[in-house]
């Protein structure tokens, strides 16, 4: 494993661990992205998936905002994307403009010859994903110890929906064919990707990753029981194996998060699922979902993103119900939206959230004191 400068601010790490902390720690998903204007400016000419196979380019995107915001947030996360194992698997994954992910050739069923290769291929996940490894170790040594670096991967299930949807669904026809038609099918599948995962996460701690975060995109999309049936098996698998995938490596184990947006049904079970962190979306109320955890584990999330397009009144009701509801953060809590920066969002309402978070939680603190 490369050699780094000694981590200056480990907060966002110790709040994951569990630890009483001064305050909570801060980042957003996607806070790397179009939103910004120097993100243009460094993607130039080049397409999106050019920009996360370029370590230089990606480990560039993935410092933009923490130079930007500076001493506002406590952790990056590199610059890539959920579908790199798709193309790893062989399957071809365009970036179209104004539409997202594309795949011209999505798996049509599992007799149409693309699933029996994907189930027979040996995917060498160090070599079809050096690049990202590269970006990692890059930006480990670019970042000098200033914050923790997030690595991640797709879930099983939602990758699973690209694939055979061919790219984002409203009605999710070909995924809900394939899990009610062909469910043994499904599950292989499923499991070679989450072997998939496993590995690559192990890579990415090996690279330089500090923490982990599986994004389960689309779980919403299940019902409770078919949740139970075909994501959080495969969710399970990476919880329990990346750990000892790791002592194989002689790495020491990092947090892991799992990010299961729309799945407010299953929080209980996200919770006992063997993951240290579980990030939440905008649609669960904080102090319930903190009643749920129950101190199980650390709690990540949850602004609606939205609200990064109101005014500064908006923002700040929405984060001081926020730092409320966590209780104040000094445990158990790191600040994040319920989802990832969207695109036209205003830089400076970005910063101006990141701001009343810090501001909040400083009065939460003192207020406790006083008691």
């Amino acid at each position: 494993m490369p050699e780094f400068d000694a981590l200056r601010n480990d907060l966002l790490l110790r709040t994951a661990r569990g630890e009483r902390v001064e305050r909570p720690p801060i980042w957003v998903m996607r806070q790397a992205g179009r939103y910004l204007p120097e993100y243009h400016e460094a993607k130039g000419e080049n397409d999106f998936f050019a920009c996360c196979r370029s370590p230089e380019i990606a480990s560039t995107l993935t410092l933009q905002p923490i130079d930007r915001y500076d001493g506002l947030i406590d952790a990056a996360i590199i610059f890539s994307d959920i579908l790199v194992i798709p193309q790893a698997m062989g399957m071809t994954v365009e970036m179209l403009d104004k539409k997202g992910p594309h795949f011209p050739d999505p798996l049509r069923s599992p007799t149409d010859g693309q699933y029996e290769q994907l189930m027979n291929r040996k995917v060498d996940v160090a070599k079809e994903l050096d690049y990202v490894y590269q970006a990692i170790t890059m930006t480990r040594h670019k970042l000098k110890g200033r914050v923790p670096l997030y690595g991640f991967c797709g879930a099983p299930w939602t990758l699973l929906c690209y694939m055979v949807e061919g790219g984002g669904s409203k009605l999710f026809v070909q995924v809900k064919t394939w899990i009610y038609r062909y469910p043994d099918q499904s599950k292989k599948l499923l499991q070679k990707i989450a072997e998939l995962c496993v590995e690559y996460l192990a890579l990415q701690v090996q690279a330089g990753a500090q923490i982990v975060q599986v994004f389960d995109s689309w779980a919403a999309e299940l019902s409770p029981a078919s949740f139970r049936e075909f994501a959080l098996p495969y969710l399970r698998h990476i919880s329990k194996y990346l750990p000892l995938r790791l002592e194989e490596l002689r790495l020491e184990c990092v947090p892991m998060v799992i990010f299961a947006k729309g799945a407010w049904y299953a929080l209980h079970d996200l919770c006992h699922s063997g993951y240290d962190v579980v990030g939440l979306d905008w649609l669960q109320d904080p102090a319930e979902a903190v009643r749920t955890a129950n101190g199980k584990v650390v709690l990540q999330g949850n602004a609606d993103p939205g609200v990064l397009y109101g005014d500064k009144d908006a923002i700040t009701a929405v984060v001081q119900d926020m730092v409320q509801g966590f209780g104040g953060g000094k445990q158990g809590w790191i600040a994040n939206l319920g989802h990832g920066v969207t695109p036209f969002v205003d830089p400076d309402n970005l910063r101006y959230f990141f701001e009343e978070i810090h501001r909040f939680a400083a009065t939460e603190t003192r207020s406790s004191a006083k008691v």
